[in-house]
């Protein structure tokens, strides 16, 4: 029997560049090692287990290698005792695993990269172990502390690679609660989904709320239950579980967001756009709503091995959610050494707190009393009407060509890519991709290229040959059909340099997914497929072996899976529902599009997901949607439509269900909780939306036109309308076809195409380059879509604060920020959300503000009229007249 553990009281001082180094001393290596893991500048006591007869080939310096993975002392702790258990030969296996999956990811260290190369790559290792007693020891360390937990810093600082099989998560109370914010949000949202300005009511307030209902609810509702199937209900569980609050949170956020196809109906109903009274009935609206919502959920279901359960599926967005979860649930508070050499004995929850609060109040300055600390574009100030100043420079109208843009952290948020919650290469290749798209939008604008330099440079509206909005009634028939003599009299539909340099991006970045994916990604894609088609087989030996299996996998095996049955029915009911709301009613189109638009989502739904889950960055369908459903159904809006609803909308919705389901595996709500959950939760919101949807209609008065007293004009629908008709009446072969006014960018394609077969081989050239190897093209490409209306305000102010989050802070810091990076993310998010519902139904809702110059500088000059640089006369043209094109 061995000798009872020693306890040691070590003060550890790290040198102040946080540099590590390999000493061989049998005690200080261990200590070294752990603690310069965690701190690397400032004093701390830590409490370390070692045994008397400490020997080195028990404890290696793991030294850089260690700080690459950014591990904290109770991760190498773990993983030690993890490498105990290894053999050499599965240690192997498992590296070789490792190798196949990370070696392309930006998120992987690329220094362990090496080390596992150097490992698998020299046989000498295995026939003579003793002589590199150190790198296996190395090697079954890296392996312990990636199959016992997750490989990458940003899932083990806010996720547990523990579970509790007997914590409640479905219980009575979590139904009512999840259900009530259900509808409560559905209601909101679908209520002033209309209005301008509108509001939305996302999911991170009811996850703030539902704590405090929740903890309530424990202290008063007795313990009365019944039994069933052997399990007992309660009205009152007990303690109000962190599982019972992420599953009102997934409820929630499948309950907020609206039918997409309420902008269907209205552009049907309304007798300004095509006149269709029978959209107005309410069974045509729940077939087609359901239809879209239900097949996202019976495909997000059929992708769960490819989009949830590979660890390297990390969805960033997720983090931000279980952090906040975590604030509340979290007991136990360890103190960590941060920036200027202190130890922060904040909790989770403290720090959220006084981080909500701080931007709570901050946000009533950007959002209404000084309203130019949004949009800060100081240099327009200069001269207000130089056209030129404002388009280089203008945040509102302009490029945002600007060192200093913005003090608001609502603008970094616009896309959902919040720098604190996703991978710095996210932020800086979308920076730069948007940054060079600049210089293509300021070489069409002032060279007066496709009669751009008639137009605002950065619009995203479509124009007529006057430079006015694009007026599409006249060009349509009274069943809003195509007439070609109308439209011949009237003129071609243009775009501004902005708005043509999205759509050649949008082109390369379709190409660019399915060579990336294909690239980067066909090993773990074709993993998917035979696991998939293993899981219908009877004997499930064998099944998801290929993968390494990380704790969060193999702790959700001990919940029973939801069979894949239950995924397609639901995709089969939800076909049907399609189907018969098209087939039913007199839409002038076929329910082939509800086919159409499935197979355009099947193509790309996985390698889209795919990249998302890793970078957070999502490549929506909606453009290649308007163009191959308007070339498919040319003249028919209503069919284009149709086609956009079940291809871009189904995919979006499938990786928002997916999002949901890596929640739940993260914090081990048994999967078959999770698919009532979200299948009762749609349900249940789609009804209260539709509900809504009908009283909109009929009982307020004059809604969705320009004078409505109470600001129901419908700006997004107009939007909608105006797209419809573009692309779907007059159709893209007229716009990007042959001899079209902008068929050259169809050159988009190729070029996507192309892109990253240049980065693979490059970084398979120069392995070595660090920087060559966090390039990732497609983000790069999602960057020149990220222009028209936005610009580089948005983005550029990202790039300093996350590369500080999550780099400098997490490589010098890693146990300061694992314990609060995500949590300040979750609190200013939260925060915003909840300040801006307040300023808006206290102030905006009664048309209430502020004037005086930090509110009004903004709205002057060119910021707000969208000068242009060349101008005409009245009565005067530009491109073709009348006749002139057809």
């Amino acid at each position: 029997m061995s000798e009872p553990m020693v306890e040691k009281q070590v003060m550890h001082q790290q040198v102040m560049d946080g540099s590590m180094g390999h000493d061989r001393n049998k005690e200080n290596a261990l200590v070294s090692n752990l603690s310069s893991s965690s701190f690397s500048q400032g004093k701390l006591v830590l409490t370390i287990h070692i045994q008397p007869n400490y020997d080195s080939t028990d404890e290696i310096s793991l030294g850089a290698v260690e700080q690459e993975l950014n591990v904290t002392e109770n991760d190498l702790l773990e993983a030690r005792d993890g490498a105990k258990d290894l053999s050499l030969e599965e240690t192997r296996v498992i590296m070789s695993q490792v190798l196949q999956i990370h070696e392309q990811d930006p998120n992987f260290p690329l220094t362990i990269i090496q080390r596992i190369q150097e490992f698998l790559s020299n046989e000498n290792i295995f026939e003579n172990p003793e002589k590199h007693a150190d790198l296996i020891q190395e090697m079954k360390i890296e392996a312990a502390l990636i199959t016992n937990n997750s490989p990458y810093a940003e899932v083990r600082a806010v996720v547990d690679n523990t579970d509790d099989v007997n914590m409640p998560s479905a219980t009575i109370r979590a139904w009512l609660i999840g259900l009530f914010f259900v509808a409560v949000l559905a209601f909101i949202n679908q209520l002033f989904s209309i209005r301008q300005p509108g509001i939305t009511v996302a999911a991170n307030v009811a996850q703030l709320l539902c704590y405090p209902i929740g903890k309530f609810l424990e202290a008063v509702l007795p313990d009365w239950g019944f039994t069933l199937f052997g399990t007992r209900h309660s009205l009152n569980p007990g303690k109000f579980s962190r599982k019972e609050h992420m599953l009102i949170t997934i409820m929630a956020n499948v309950g907020y967001h609206t039918p997409y196809t309420d902008n269907i109906i209205w552009s049907q109903y309304l007798p300004q756009y095509f006149n269709q009274s029978y959209a107005g009935q309410f069974s045509y609206q729940i077939l087609i709503a359901l239809g879209t919502n239900f097949i996202g959920y019976g495909l997000a279901g059929i992708c769960r091995r490819f989009l949830v359960y590979p660890s390297y599926c990390v969805w960033p967005a997720s983090l931000v959610t279980i952090a906040l979860n975590s604030a509340f649930h979290t007991e136990h508070n360890i103190p960590v050494a941060g920036p200027f050499k202190k130890i922060f004995t904040m909790s989770r929850l403290k720090f959220f707190v006084v981080a909500f609060a701080a931007m709570f109040f901050y946000f009533w300055f950007p959002n209404y009393l000084f309203q130019a600390l949004s949009l800060f574009s100081w240099m327009t100030w200069i001269a207000p009407n130089n056209v030129n100043l404002a388009a280089i420079t203008g945040s509102s109208s302009g490029l945002g060509l600007n060192p200093l843009p913005t003090f608001d952290w609502n603008l970094l948020l616009f896309d959902e890519q919040d720098p604190l919650m996703v991978p710095f290469f996210n932020t800086i290749n979308k920076f730069v991709g948007m940054f060079f798209g600049m210089f293509v939008i300021i070489g069409m604008w002032y060279t007066n290229a496709y009669n751009t330099a008639y137009l605002p440079i950065n619009s995203n509206r479509v124009f007529d040959n006057t430079g006015t909005y694009y007026n599409v009634s006249l060009a349509i028939d009274s069943k809003g059909l195509f007439d070609a003599s109308k439209y011949e009299s009237y003129s071609p539909a243009y775009l501004a340099a902005g708005n043509l340099t999205v759509y050649f991006f949008f082109f390369a970045i379709y190409a660019a997914t399915i060579s990336y994916a294909y690239l980067y990604h066909a090993h773990e894609i074709m993993m998917g497929f035979r696991n998939l088609v293993n899981s219908f087989k009877a004997n499930k030996d064998g099944v998801g072996k290929e993968e390494y299996k990380d704790i969060h996998n193999k702790l959700m095996s001990a919940y029973p899976e939801v069979p894949e049955w239950w995924y397609l029915i639901c995709l089969l009911c939800a076909i049907g529902f399609g189907c018969a709301g098209i087939a039913g009613w007199d839409t002038y189109t076929s329910p082939g599009v509800v086919f159409y638009g499935i197979a355009l989502c099947l193509v790309f739904v996985i390698p889209i997901g795919i990249i998302k889950a890793i970078t957070g960055i999502e490549v929506t369908l909606n453009v290649l949607a308007e163009f191959i459903g308007g070339s498919w159904v040319a003249g028919n809006a209503l069919a284009m439509n149709y086609f956009k609803s079940f291809g871009y909308v189904t995919c979006a919705t499938a990786l928002r269900f997916s999002n949901d389901l890596k929640l739940a595996h993260y914090v081990k709500i048994p999967p078959r909780q999770t698919f009532f959950a979200q299948l009762i939760a749609t349900l249940v919101s789609t009804l209260v939306c539709t509900g809504v949807l009908n009283f909109q209609m009929n009982q307020i008065d004059g809604v969705c036109t320009a004078h409505q007293p109470n600001h129901f004009t419908c700006p997004g629908i107009n939007t909608f309308f105006t797209a419809s008709v573009l692309w779907g009446t007059i159709g893209p072969h007229k716009v990007f076809g042959k001899g079209g006014q902008y068929t050259e960018l169809l050159v988009g394609f190729p070029f996507g195409l192309a892109l990253p077969f240049v980065f693979y081989f490059a970084q398979k050239k120069y392995p070595t380059w660090r920087w060559l190897r966090q390039v990732h093209p497609v983000i790069l490409m999602y960057g020149g879509i990220c222009w028209s209306p936005y610009n580089l305000t948005y983005v550029w102010p990202a790039v300093p604060i996350g590369w500080y989050a999550m780099v400098y802070v997490k490589k010098r810091y890693v146990g300061f920020w694992s314990k609060y990076n995500y949590v300040l993310s979750a609190s200013w998010s939260s925060a915003i959300a909840i300040a801006g519902i307040i300023i808006f139904f206290s102030l905006q809702w009664t048309s209430k503000s502020v004037s005086w110059a930090g509110n009004d500088i903004t709205a002057k000059g060119c910021e707000a009229d969208l000068c242009t640089r060349l101008t005409l006369s009245d009565g005067e043209t530009f491109g073709p007249g009348p006749g002139e094109f057809h």
